[in-house]
């Protein structure tokens, strides 16, 4: 189990307070998901539909950066 998950509805990382997800678990998510990469993706955007919910002040594209532009 991983210290840095999110906190919500704030979306920073309960491990080192960065935003979520942060470098740690962005590396623990591509391990976790070596094999199904496509499915990372999918679960990264179930995480950013829910986190546009909480976090209605960040534009969109500053969202979609965070949660799906670091899968490239």
């Amino acid at each position: 189990m991983t210290t840095h998950a999110p906190v919500l509805p704030v979306w920073r990382c309960g491990g080192c307070d960065a935003p979520w997800p942060c470098r740690t678990r962005q590396r623990e998510l591509r391990a976790e998901f070596d094999e199904a990469p496509t499915c990372l993706a999918l679960y990264m955007g179930a995480q950013l539909v829910r986190a546009s919910e909480d976090l209605t002040s960040v534009p969109a594209g500053v969202l979609h950066q965070r949660f799906l532009g670091w899968l490239r």
